[in-house]
Parts: structure tokens; C-alpha cells; sequence
């Protein structure tokens, strides 16, 4: 079978650069800097040119690599690239300089270590959204762990291995019960066949039992196995506590990149393996879902509302956020998977950017507290324009990102599902409040500290992180055809819509 070298590259780049910058002097931090930058435009690069050259007609997957791994059992390395992950590879490859970017000044200590992390965690993101290897797919996923432990644990805050011992616990129990799904899988295929494979496809073709009850039905059995590890990673309320530790103590970096990416993990796991994977056990588990969903819009809101740490607040805020993309892929139409999707986009931009700006100005004052703040609107013009750009893009504001995820996924759940929308839409309600209530106090209550009078605006370096992520917003939210239209195929494909 013919091999396309393009995500190879697109995975591996990140993580041979993290291997090579091991041997070099702790010393040689400008060095590591620049490399770890230019590994991170490099992998940029080619995920642009998988999307100059990808078929949004095309439903299958595409730049498709398969090489012999562990023939004996069925394992290979494989790699494919449809719509669904081409969005996310995206939305993870322009993270990733802006991240470095916006990390040049605040780390300052264990720099290699820092830029090796943060490589090894791109790699194992891409390897997650590009494997159609079920195997394959098990390796990235934890691939992922220990970058995102040290991340934490290192340079976070004064709660760090606290949190970070939090995130590594909650995410292995989930995943080591996939791990046991994902072999279960083979071993049906083994019985259907006679051969062992993990391959992707050949497991959405698999017939497995719906039994009687939860304990005697295979599917269900499988389907929560996998529901468990990804609703974890989303995190589905109620096992989201270990999220606002992990966002609370991360370097501001770790915190993009979680609120970004690694929480579309879940989401995306969910859309990829849990729906095609186990279908009638997906309609049984949506009443479950839809009301969890519900109640972590809410749920995270009111939390959010009551918080006074800034980042605090937009930890909880994801909650929120997380529960209507939940919404949106299990409402099961296609216009709610659509907003699903772009919503997964939209949150990584928007929250990722109000961890940047909450970052930018800890680094100045030293502290989260909103009640040490007050006034900035007249001081830091600059930081106060790219923060209200964040927040009418969190709530909703129609023109941009944020308004479009929403409007689809309500819009496409009201018909098949109205009291969850009525009651998700609350959720809408309160994010306005607790984000402009954030705003009015940080930026338009009196100047009452001195440290305030005198705070540097945003840098140039900060500018260049943030102006993408506001670019995008904008786009987006004017034309959200660029990136639907992407995806609308390979989810027609997926839910048989």
C-alpha cells in the first residue's frame, strides 16, 4: 500500500527536535528557545500544506501511512487525516508558537526541560488526532501524560504537585480502562475474523452484542470504558475537580495548551470512537450525557460567577463551555456536531487567549486576585482592548467565533432535544454575567492601588501572541465557512447524517 510521509512528518518533527535539544548544555537556553520556536513553525507549516492539499468532498481519510508495527498481533502504525482531525490539527499546530512565544520571558528556569515538554506533548497531541490504529492511538494518548505532569509540576504554582499528581490520577484511571476496551475490541475482531487487528476501520465494522442491562451487554460494557477516559480529559462534570487545580497551577503556557487542546481530546474521542464504535449504546448513554452537559453549563457558570482568582474563574468557565460541545455531539444532528466541532475551535482560541491575558498580567503584579485590580482601561489600553475581544468572544457576542459554535449547536439540538436547550441556554446568560462583571471590575471600577498607576501595557512579544488568536476570532465568527466546511463531510460520513 502506498505511504504519504506528510503526517509522519507533521507528528514526528516536534518530538525528534525535543530528543535532539537532550544533548544539548543546560546552558544554551537561546538556543533551545529559537529551536523548540522554529520546530513548533515547521509543524505549523506542514499541517497548512495538509490543508492546501486536503478533499473537504472527501468523507475518507486521507495522506494515509500504514507501516508494519507488531505484525503478530495485528498493530500498526497508522495515520490518516479526515476533516474531523483536520480542524484539530490545526487549532494544536497554531497553538503551539504562540505558546513558546508568549513563554519567552516568564520561564526562565529549567528552560530545556520547559521547550522538551511542551514539544513531546505537540507530538503526542497530533500522534492522538491522526492514529487509526486503536493501538496506536493508546500510545499518543499517554504519550501525553508525562509532558503535561512535568508542565504542571514544575513550573506551576505554589500547589503544583498537588495538582499535577491530581491530573496524572484522574487521567490514568480513565485510560487504563480503554486500554482494556481497546483489547477487548481486538479479541472480537480476532472471533469474527481469525485475525488480529486494531485497526480503526475494521473495528467500525464490528457487530458487538447489546445485552440485556449494563453488566450483560458487551457495548455498553466497551462504551463505557472508552466514555470514561474521554469524559475525564473533557471533563464531564462531576469529573471535572481536577481541572481547575490543573489550570490554577499551570505555567500560562500549560494552561493554553490544556484549555486549547488537550481537553478536545475528550470531546474529540468521543465523536471518533464511542459514536461509530458503539452506536446503540451512544442512543441509550445520550439521556445521561445531555442532562450531565446541562448541568456543567450551569454548573461551571455559577462556580465561575463566585470565583475572585481571575484564572480561576476562566478555569470554570471551560467547564461551561466543555458542557455545550458535550451538547452538541450528543444531540446527534448534523448541524450540532458541526458547532460541536467548530466550537472545540472556538474555545481553544478564545479561552486560550484569557489564560494568555490573565498571564501577562500576573506576571506584572504577582497576583489573580480580581480585587487587587481596577482601572486598567485607563493604564494598559492595549491589554484592555485584546481582553474585550476574549470575553465578547467567551459569551457569544454575534460577529464573532463564539456566537457561531453556539447559535449551530442549539440550533441543531432544539429540534431532537428543547428542554436541554432552554436550560443550556441559561448557561449562555450567566457567562455574560460573570465575564463582564470580571471586566467591570478589572478594567472600569476606580484605580484604587498604586501598583496599578504604573503597569507596562501589553510587549510586542505579547501582541504577536495574542493578535492570531483575535484575528481568528474575527474570521470566524464573519465567516465560519472556511472551517466548517472542512469537517461537514467526514461528520456526515460518521453519523450517517
Amino acid at each position: 500500500m502506498p505511504t504519504e510521509p506528510l503526517l509522519s512528518a507533521l507528528v514526528l518533527t516536534p518530538g525528534v527536535v525535543a530528543l535532539l535539544l537532550l544533548a544539548t548544555p543546560r546552558e544554551a537556553v537561546r538556543l533551545q528557545r529559537w529551536a523548540g520556536l522554529a520546530a513548533s513553525l515547521v509543524t505549523l507549516a506542514l499541517a497548512l500544506v495538509a490543508w492546501s492539499r486536503f478533499d473537504p468532498a472527501n468523507p475518507a481519510f486521507q495522506f494515509v501511512e500504514v507501516r508494519a508495527w507488531l505484525p503478530t498481533v495485528g498493530i500498526a502504525y497508522r495515520l490518516g487525516m479526515d476533516g474531523i482531525s483536520l480542524l484539530l490539527v490545526l487549532l494544536t499546530a497554531f497553538l503551539q508558537p504562540l505558546v513558546f512565544i508568549s513563554s519567552w520571558k516568564p520561564i526562565q528556569a529549567r528552560v530545556k526541560g520547559y521547550v522538551v515538554s511542551m514539544l513531546l506533548l505537540e507530538t503526542g497531541i497530533l500522534g492522538a488526532f491522526l492514529a487509526t490504529d486503536l493501538f496506536l492511538f493508546y500510545v499518543f494518548w499517554e504519550l501525553m501524560l508525562l509532558p503535561m505532569y512535568f508542565i504542571i509540576g514544575v513550573w506551576g504554582g505554589d500547589r503544583r504537585i498537588y495538582a499535577a499528581v491530581k491530573f496524572v490520577l484522574f487521567t490514568l484511571a480513565g485510560s487504563l480502562l480503554m486500554l482494556v476496551g481497546i483489547i477487548y475490541l481486538s479479541t472480537l475482531q480476532h472471533a469474527k475474523t481469525g485475525t488480529w487487528s486494531f485497526n480503526y476501520a475494521d473495528m467500525v465494522g464490528l457487530s458487538i452484542p447489546m445485552g440485556e442491562g449494563f453488566w450483560h451487554s458487551p457495548q455498553m460494557l466497551l462504551f463505557a470504558a472508552f466514555a470514561l477516559a474521554f469524559a475525564i480529559k473533557v471533563p464531564v462534570f462531576p469529573l471535572h475537580t481536577w481541572l481547575p487545580d490543573a489550570h490554577t497551577e499551570a505555567p500560562t503556557g500549560g494552561s493554553i495548551i490544556l484549555a486549547g487542546v488537550l481537553l478536545k481530546l475528550g470531546t474529540y474521542g468521543l465523536l471518533r470512537f464511542n459514536r461509530p464504535l458503539f452506536p446503540e449504546a451512544w442512543q441509550r448513554a445520550t439521556p445521561l450525557f445531555l442532562t450531565l452537559a446541562v448541568i456543567a453549563i450551569i454548573y461551571g457558570a455559577l462556580v465561575a460567577w463566585a470565583q475572585r482568582d481571575m484564572k480561576r474563574l476562566v478555569a470554570y468557565s471551560s467547564v461551561s463551555h466543555m458542557g455545550f460541545i458535550v451538547l452538541g455531539l450528543f444531540a446527534g444532528t448534523l448541524t450540532s456536531t458541526q458547532g460541536a466541532l467548530i466550537q472545540m475551535v472556538n474555545h481553544g482560541l478564545s479561552t486560550g487567549a484569557l489564560f494568555l491575558l490573565v498571564g501577562v498580567i500576573y506576571d506584572r503584579r504577582h497576583t489573580r486576585m480580581i480585587e487587587d485590580f481596577g482601572g486598567l482601561a485607563a493604564v494598559m489600553p492595549l491589554y484592555t482592548g485584546a481582553f474585550m475581544i476574549s470575553t465578547l468572544a467567551s459569551i457569544g457576542l454575534p460577529g464573532l467565533n463564539g456566537f457561531v459554535g453556539e447559535f449551530l449547536i442549539l440550533t441543531g439540538a432544539f429540534p431532537r432535544h428543547p428542554t436541554a436547550v432552554v436550560l443550556a441556554a441559561t448557561g449562555i446568560v450567566l457567562g455574560a454575567v460573570y465575564m463582564l462583571s470580571l471586566v467591570q471590575r478589572v478594567f472600569w471600577n476606580s484605580l484604587r492601588h498604586e501598583e496599578n498607576r504604573t503597569l507596562q501595557d501589553l510587549t510586542w512579544q505579547e501582541v504577536l501572541a495574542f493578535a492570531p488568536m483575535g484575528t481568528l476570532m474575527v474570521w470566524i465568527g464573519v465567516h465560519p465557512g472556511t472551517f466548517l466546511s472542512l469537517s461537514e463531510a467526514a461528520v456526515r460520513r460518521l453519523i450517517g447524517g
